[in-house]
């Protein structure tokens, strides 16, 4: 018996013998009344043993069998050894019938050597920074690729013009996945129905920043856009996407 079984087993028995009550085992172990009674009835009926912990030696109601994980892995190494362990989920879902968390998942692929662990950062205390005070000082702008229509239809890309100061969905479309195009054509609707914000704000995705160390500086193509084809639009304005 462990330690706390031991403890367990000394407590019960001194309230058997009315050694001590009910209320003072339960504060000792840590347990409810209701526990404690249970326990006694147990330790009654079945002496020493019926206090020794139900679940020693059963593998955990949670607990993956090993050989549903090695099927996994088979498939995550055959068809997704490139995808992040989320959307490798989405798939097993989809196309195997598996059905696992992506926590789950990220540890089994990052113990196969198929997805490297960021790592703890040591925390640092970021001061929050201040919402705009007026809508339309700045519009946040991104993509979020997902199954929208939940199998009804083809996997999309929602695009979104936020209102920093408000909060408010300024503008959305539905496309296949995020081009300059459906970004510049967003825009547009937005410029014609509110027109132009202060300034915008992207994400790092390559559509509106080069993410290279050689290249540093070079504009996207969604950028000389807004300083070409839509300048009309942003005469006068500071623009940072």
């Amino acid at each position: 018996m462990s330690h706390k079984e031991i403890d367990r087993l000394e407590t019960i028995q001194a309230v058997t013998r009315k050694h001590l009550t009910q209320k003072e085992a339960a504060r000792r172990l840590e347990l409810s009344v209701r526990q404690i009674k249970r326990l006694v009835r147990r330790y009654r009926t079945d002496g020493a043993v019926g206090l020794i912990s139900r679940h020693r030696g059963r593998p955990a109601n949670n607990a993956i069998k090993q050989t549903i994980r090695e099927a996994v892995m088979a498939l995550v190494r055959e068809h997704y050894h490139d995808f992040g362990p989320t959307l490798a989920c989405e798939k097993l879902v989809e196309h195997h019938g598996h059905a696992l968390s992506p926590e789950t998942l990220r540890q089994w692929m990052i113990a196969e050597g198929l997805w490297q662990s960021k790592g703890r950062k040591q925390a640092r205390i970021h001061q929050r920074r201040a919402r705009r005070p007026c809508m339309g000082d700045l519009v946040q702008i991104d993509g979020s690729p997902h199954d929208w229509f939940e199998g009804r239809g083809p996997r999309c890309t929602l695009i979104v013009f936020i209102d920093d100061a408000t909060s408010k969905l300024m503008a959305l479309r539905f496309a296949p996945t995020e081009t300059t195009r459906v970004y510049m054509e967003t825009l547009q609707a937005y410029l014609a129905e509110h027109g132009r914000p202060v300034a915008l704000y992207s994400d790092k995705h390559s559509i509106f920043r080069v993410n290279h160390p050689d290249r540093e500086g070079e504009l996207t193509q969604f950028s000389r856009a807004l300083k070409t084809r839509l300048s009309k639009f942003f005469s006068g304005m500071g623009h940072r996407g």
